[in-house]
């Protein structure tokens, strides 16, 4: 299978403990004591879909109105008339689109995929994020999105951020409102003149790392990869946020960034890009989730190969060294990233089902703590 480019950030790879090199005042070192003890994990195996066939990545969950839905990445089609994407074994490229969007069922191995084409006798996913001619963009350009956060629950109406990539041309980092119509969420209106608010050379990423809705809160926080401009080691490996009010979340003004922790959070737009104003050091995608097990937050993420969790009293850190939960063996030596986390299968936290890509297919684990 042909790996195509990410449509979010370029993937980083970490040591194992997260840690950023040291400095004078590094606000990314692990901080406070990771909870989580002794556990045990069970591979549950491939995800697929009921109603298509596709090979797909990323997959990241949220919910508007209490149903959960998947935000895949770069989504290929299998051979027409393909229901099982192993049995798509021609090494064929059959057409594809940059995103997708699928519900999530109480079975993490199976999706439904929503908004489908007609192709028959299997149909194929359409593009969840529409590129815009206006914009000068064509269906090269990808829309990497995070996973939906909700933002009016009477409304049925949620957000994702999305990062514009055009031929690893990462021109700006992005939120888009979703409504849910007829039971499909669905793309309504883009925000900014470009499709975009934060130019992705001068801004951080906002949103190419993770978006997390915060049950204890107001708040929606987003978590973004460095500038374009910033191209060395270490310095393209921080991570940086920004959060909002969610019903505030399509207006720009009301958009809040992380200074550090000696300053707080500011509404002046981040131009300093250090160890002290960044949240995070060498992680990849991932999902923020609240514990009611542990009682804490957790960022689920992947260090090569290696499923790692985080810990945080608050959504915006300090976050403690990393438990590595899962080690996943790369098919046909592919890529394996992008943590998807499913919360809502077990309300009490005492499991935690984990998603992941693994060259092209989604593979699934359940991790049970003592």
């Amino acid at each position: 299978m042909v790996i195509f480019s990410k449509s979010l950030a370029t993937i980083t790879l970490a040591s194992s403990a997260c840690a950023a090199p040291a400095s004078s005042l590094d606000n990314t070192q692990p901080a406070g004591e990771n909870p989580i003890g002794e556990f045990s994990v069970e591979y549950l195996g491939n995800q697929d879909a009921d109603n298509s066939c596709s090979h797909r990545d990323l997959g990241f969950a949220g919910h508007i109105q209490d149903k959960w839905y998947a935000v895949y990445g770069d989504t290929l089609w299998c051979a027409p008339g393909v229901s099982d994407q192993d049995a798509d074994t021609d090494g064929q490229f059959h057409g594809m689109v940059r995103d997708s969007v699928s519900a999530l069922t109480d079975n993490p191995l199976i999706v439904h995929d929503l908004f489908l084409n007609g192709d028959s006798p299997v149909p194929h996913q359409k593009q969840f994020i529409p590129f815009e001619k206006k914009w000068g963009e064509d269906n090269l350009v990808g829309f990497g999105g995070t996973s939906l956060v909700e933002t009016d629950y009477t409304n049925a109406t949620g957000a994702v951020y999305y990062l514009v990539n055009h031929a690893e041309d990462y021109r700006g980092a992005g939120v888009a409102k979703v409504q849910v119509l007829d039971g499909i969420p669905t793309v309504t209106e883009r925000l900014g003149d470009n499709g975009y608010w934060w130019d992705a050379k001068e801004n951080p990423k906002y949103g190419d790392v993770a978006a997390y809705r915060d049950i204890h809160s107001e708040y929606t926080y987003v978590l973004g990869n460095p500038p374009g401009k910033i191209t060395s080691w270490p310095d393209n490996a921080y991570v940086y946020q920004a959060r909002v009010k969610a019903v505030d979340s399509f207006d720009l003004s009301k958009y809040e960034y992380w200074w550090g922790r000696e300053n707080g959070w500011k509404s002046d737009l981040l131009t300093t890009f250090t160890a002290e104003t960044a949240v995070l050091w060498g992680t990849g995608q991932g999902q923020i989730v609240y514990s009611q097990y542990f009682k804490t937050y957790l960022y689920v993420h992947l260090q090569g190969a290696t499923i790692s969790l985080l810990s945080a009293p608050s959504p915006e850190g300090p976050w403690s060294a990393a438990k590595e939960i899962y080690t996943a063996t790369p098919i046909n030596d592919g890529l394996v990233y992008a943590g998807v986390a499913y919360p809502y299968l077990d309300d009490t936290g005492k499991t935690l089902t984990i998603a992941f890509t693994n060259n092209n297919h989604i593979q699934v684990i359940r991790v049970a703590f003592a």
